[in-house]
């Protein structure tokens, strides 16, 4: 059996809702060889065997996948093996659209399979794929704002969906709300456009002050357990999480204090940030998700690696998207938090051997295979990893 890597990327509406990921894929032999080139068809199908095996529930939930597939598989004889009505079946730029192909497009289309275009560059030869598409994707960064303009009205005539894809500011956010794009998909929500010399709202002072306190090497048990009790409901949450199936400890836990003494400061400190940026409601749910799948498939690849420290790398991936989270630069969060050196460097600057991972894992996350900078037989496990974050995120996130 081969390994395979497997990133999924989230795409949302226009209300920032979760619509759907992007499954992105590739043979573990792309790292070293091209040959992936020559037998795309045999590749398509071993990565279509292992997703069976892994099961769409597990790396989506119940929401769509999209799911890249090459002309040869697109052609082939043999049927696509994912439910119609979970899956969006995308075409890559660059196919050769001739007779062969459109009847095969047609052919899932008639067997209930909708279509999306990716990276789409209009020419009229293209007309009849248009025609076949339920959503077309325009990629920001590779046109300029004229060029995605005349898209937009060139599609009009077309009963198509628009998805704008490499969003990477709010600006490109807006701009693309406004030419009436459907869906949105890129880093924009991960690095959000900061105003110069905009300060905090006052609900994330809180959360920083309180995340301040709470990182604190030197508070002790009573400080720490007195700091959680005077939030009501974070205490009402940490207790209803550790007391749920999920721990399935042997004896309930009633007091802070008493958790505290039972599990240990670090997993109390942990479960606390981590219910304490979960609280940041205007923000859409999946960047938590997003946060919390990092962290944990952080934590995990240093065990695998024998790197770092499993409480810091799971701080490291989860405040990379502080800045999201908090609407500020990241580098000014971090002056008011007491984090070790090396977690900011990690954080600030991919520095480090935390910093080697939080960039292997972003660029696994990204669909980026030839950026992750480990050998192969690590990067082999990579997928592992981030299926048990995303079953263990699934899990955990419940309790929020």
């Amino acid at each position: 059996m081969q390994d395979i890597y497997i990133g999924r990327q989230p795409i949302f509406d226009r209300n920032l809702d979760l619509f759907a990921y992007e499954l992105l894929y590739r043979a573990n032999q792309v790292r070293n060889a091209a040959d992936i080139v020559d037998h795309d068809h045999a590749t398509t199908q071993v990565v279509i065997n292992a997703f069976l095996d892994f099961g769409l529930e597990e790396l989506v939930g119940n929401k769509l996948a999209f799911i890249n597939l090459p002309r040869n598989f697109i052609i082939g004889d043999k049927p696509v093996p994912f439910p119609k009505e979970r899956v969006i079946l995308e075409i890559l730029e660059g196919i050769d659209v001739d007779d062969d192909f459109l009847n095969a497009v047609r052919k899932l289309r008639a067997a209930g399979y909708e279509i999306a275009l990716d990276d789409f560059i209009y020419h009229p030869d293209l007309r009849p794929l248009v025609k076949l598409s339920k959503i077309v994707k325009i990629d920001f960064m590779a046109l300029a704002r004229n060029e995605i303009e005349e898209h937009v009205a060139t599609l009009s005539e077309f009963k198509v969906e628009l998805l704008a894809e490499k969003i990477e500011t709010h600006e490109d956010f807006e701009f693309a709300k406004e030419l009436g794009f459907h869906y949105f998909q890129g880093y924009f929500l991960c690095r959000p456009h900061i105003v110069s010399g905009r300060s905090l709202p006052s609900n994330r002072l809180a959360i920083l002050r309180l995340l301040a306190e709470l990182l604190d090497p030197d508070k002790h048990i009573e400080e720490l357990a007195e700091l959680v009790s005077q939030d009501i409901a974070l205490s009402f949450k940490l207790l209803r999480t550790l007391n749920s199936p999920f721990y399935a400890l042997p004896k309930r836990i009633d007091s802070i204090q008493h958790a505290i003494v039972y599990l240990g400061m670090q997993q109390i400190k942990q479960w606390v940030t981590l219910i304490t940026l979960a609280n940041i409601t205007d923000k859409p749910s999946q960047l938590m998700v997003l946060a919390l799948t990092r962290a944990k498939m952080c934590e995990l690849i240093g065990e695998m690696v024998g790197e770092g420290n499993k409480a810091s790398l799971f701080t490291v991936g989860m405040f990379s998207l502080l800045d999201a989270l908090m609407d500020s630069n990241l580098e000014n969060i971090l002056v008011e938090l007491p984090l070790a050196p090396e977690v900011k460097a990690a954080l600030l600057n991919r520095a480090g051997p935390m910093g080697h991972i939080l960039q292997a894992v972003l660029a696994y996350e990204g669909g980026r295979w030839d950026d992750i900078d480990f050998p192969p037989e690590q990067t082999a496990r990579f997928s592992e990893a981030y299926l048990q974050a995303i079953v263990w995120t699934d899990r955990v996130y419940q309790h929020f």
